[in-house]
């Protein structure tokens, strides 16, 4: 499959928070930075290329976090896009901080969170963050706590709609008792479904469902597996037809396959353009 003009606009949409209408193929920025999400990316011209060319492909739904670089992915960003296109939505998260490469440890402090998204605003060139997650919750702090100060500064107007990282079913609903809560984001793809709970619930919410890391597809893609053999009968590849299946398995899906190639990211845009039968969805989900 090759991609063409406004690839994405093939993918359908999903509305944030009531009032934010998104391509349902987004693209995950954490790619763009050094080994570990740690430091600078090896071809920073080629980050910038990915990030211009995924919004020329109709993507207009970024994601990234302070914590990724850290602040190297939103700088870049801020490089390559601002000031940003009309209906862009650049969601960023904070709530996990960096002691090296591979290294995250999550702090939900108020005034930690306050000084992150004040950070955030400055390098992304932003007024207000339209999406800002709380990239974990901290064991050491309460929720209410941590969210509450996220609700202050959105009644400040430095955030639009707030959403949730890694949580479950009964978290989701005790934060929606203390803010509207807009998206989750956890780690989801067809060989780890242990938040397809959390993505039922979310669709019946309204609460829309980013997956991270959403292109794992296990021993379904090896040669002669039913992924690659599906791949195969569309003239795709195994990560086009993965990404083809979650958007197919729920409308609260916003999956943000990221990439530091902008030959890898054609190849996962063009999947908004595969469409697979009701048979062939069903027959990849049970392969597992």
């Amino acid at each position: 499959m090759s991609p063409s003009k406004r690839t994405a606009d093939a993918s359908g949409t999903v509305t944030l928070g009531g009032d934010l209408v998104v391509n349902r193929l987004g693209f995950g920025a954490m790619q763009l930075t050094g080994a570990g999400v740690w430091g600078d990316p090896k071809d920073p011209e080629e980050a910038l290329r990915v990030l211009r060319r995924s919004v020329e492909l109709g993507v207009n739904f970024i994601d990234t976090a302070d914590a990724y670089g850290p602040f190297v992915s939103e700088l870049l960003i801020k490089k390559a896009l601002h000031p940003y296109a009309k209906g862009l939505v650049i969601a960023t998260k904070a709530g996990l901080s960096r002691q090296g490469p591979n290294r995250w440890t999550p702090v939900g402090r108020p005034e930690y969170l306050r000084q992150q998204v004040e950070l955030s605003l400055r390098h992304l060139g932003l007024e207000r963050i339209d999406l800002l997650q709380l990239h974990r919750v901290d064991p050491k702090v309460p929720m209410a706590e941590s969210l509450g100060e996220l609700v202050s500064l959105q009644k400040e107007g430095k955030i639009r709609h707030l959403g949730l990282s890694e949580v479950s079913v009964a978290q989701l609903d005790a934060a929606r008792k203390i803010a509207p809560i807009a998206s989750v984001q956890n780690l989801f793809n067809l060989s780890n479904r242990s938040a397809e709970a959390l993505l039922d619930h979310s669709a019946k919410l309204g609460v829309a469902f980013i997956p991270w890391f959403p292109l794992a597809t296990g021993a379904l893609a090896r040669p002669g597996g039913p992924l690659r053999t599906l791949a195969e009968k569309h003239q795709a590849s195994a990560s086009q037809v993965a990404l083809a299946w979650l958007l197919r398995r729920s409308p609260a899906m916003l999956p943000i396959p990221g990439t530091s190639s902008v030959k890898h990211l054609e190849e996962n845009v063009a999947a908004a353009e595969l469409s697979l039968t009701a048979a062939e969805f069903e027959a990849i989900g049970h392969a597992v």
